[in-house]
């Protein structure tokens, strides 16, 4: 669903989330949620269908300081913008243990409750098809960076030794460049085939573009999406875990983050 700000009223609806469970969802005790927001409530998104009822996670939003203008000023304060977003995730977050919860953008505003459930109705079939798509299934994000140092070193182990001359300036610069170009396409052989023996633990993939390989810091060689059903969630882990471990005298680091709602796979 779009990020958006309905017209301007006294107080707004503000969605954070569609959840998709047997029994109405409990609020409970919830984290902090946006400053200046209303207490956490939910409205119906819907009828029943096979016995799975839809909520909308939803607060009031005063629109003196949620109007569109209000909200433009506001993105120019990157503290701002920090502190409501992960307040927003902490509240999407919260109800990921449901059978399915769909997130809405971060900042997604309308004039009213109705708007708010209208929009669901208009858009049902893209609904229902989010809702199948990540039930019983948590996101999971994979990163893998390199140390050009523990790469080097680990090359070094192997390579085979040889006589120093005292005057091989230009050659040792050419084997330089020739073993960073030799390195990045190794790396980039490397996560490729990391991605494609996750990817079938999943239902879903994406992978998403990192920096140029390699790099002195460590560039983000694979930054990726799992949406991975619950059920394969140890098995999963137990292959990235595995993986790490074969890659780490490399100087791969793997490193594993979940579980997270599907922000990546309910995207437009």
């Amino acid at each position: 669903m779009g990020a958006r700000v309905d017209r301007m009223s006294a107080t707004g609806t503000y969605v954070y989330c569609l959840v998709a469970a047997e029994r109405k969802p409990s609020l409970g005790r919830r984290r902090p949620q946006l400053p200046g927001m209303g207490p956490l409530r939910l409205i119906e998104a819907g009828r029943r269908r096979g016995g799975v009822g839809r909520w909308l996670v939803v607060a009031d939003a005063p629109m003196s300081r949620f109007s569109a203008d209000e909200i433009n000023r506001k993105l120019g304060d990157l503290n701002w913008v920090s502190r409501a977003a992960i307040a927003h995730e902490t509240i999407v977050e919260s109800f990921r243990s449901a059978r399915a919860v769909v997130p809405m953008k971060f900042l997604t505003i309308f004039s009213s409750d109705e708007r708010a459930h209208a929009e669901i109705a208009a858009n049902e079939r893209r609904v229902s098809e989010a809702i199948t798509r990540v039930a019983g299934r948590d996101e999971w994000g994979v990163r893998v960076t390199l140390d050009r140092a523990r790469a080097a070193a680990s090359d070094a182990k192997t390579a085979p030794a040889s006589r120093a001359t005292g005057s091989d300036y230009l050659r040792r610069k050419k084997a330089a460049r020739d073993h960073d170009v030799e390195l990045s396409a190794r790396a980039r052989r490397v996560v490729g085939e990391l991605y494609d023996r996750l990817a079938p633990r999943a239902s879903e993939a994406r992978r998403r573009t990192g920096g140029d390989l390699p790099m002195a810091d460590g560039p983000l060689l694979l930054d990726a999406a799992f949406l991975v059903p619950r059920a394969r969630t140890k098995s999963f882990n137990a292959l990235v875990a595995r993986e790490a471990r074969a890659l780490a005298p490399q100087g791969y680091q793997v490193v594993v983050t979940g579980p997270w709602p599907p922000y990546t796979f309910v995207k437009d």
